[in-house]
């Protein structure tokens, strides 16, 4: 199983994201791509090639699993490719939901800094172990 090293993170909020790209890329050592939006991600996925995607289930225009439908639509995304949503809609029948979507993991907010890149990499190793 080669390693997680190229996340990319689709977050609108500008605190939460500058945040997370700090705890992944800072503490956690990761290539990480940041994009502010679904289409900003549609527009520089295939260049990237990430391993693991972390998406922002509520975001305006497009939302995560919008997002998420739209790069499969876009052949961006493998079955090789993880896909964790971050949201703090965890309610059962909404994880349920992000299940029948085909997301591998979620990463509850408020999300620890110091431990993201941990949760992330557990997520990965959980689907390629």
């Amino acid at each position: 199983m080669p390693p997680l090293e190229k996340v990319m993170y689709v977050e609108d909020d500008p605190d939460i994201r500058e945040i997370a790209t700090l705890a992944l890329r800072d503490v956690g050592g990761l290539d990480v791509l940041v994009c502010e939006s679904g289409q900003a991600a549609l527009a520089s996925v295939d260049a990237f090639e990430p391993q693991l995607l972390l998406l922002d289930v509520m975001m305006p225009e497009m939302d995560g699993p919008e997002t998420l439908e739209a790069l499969r639509r876009q052949g961006s995304i493998s079955s090789e490719t993880a896909v964790a949503f971050m949201t703090a809609k965890v309610h059962p029948e909404e994880l349920d939901r992000y299940r029948r979507l085909g997301v591998t993991d979620v990463v509850r907010k408020p999300f620890d800094p110091m431990i993201l890149a941990d949760d992330v990499r557990a997520i990965w190793d959980r689907i390629n172990g």
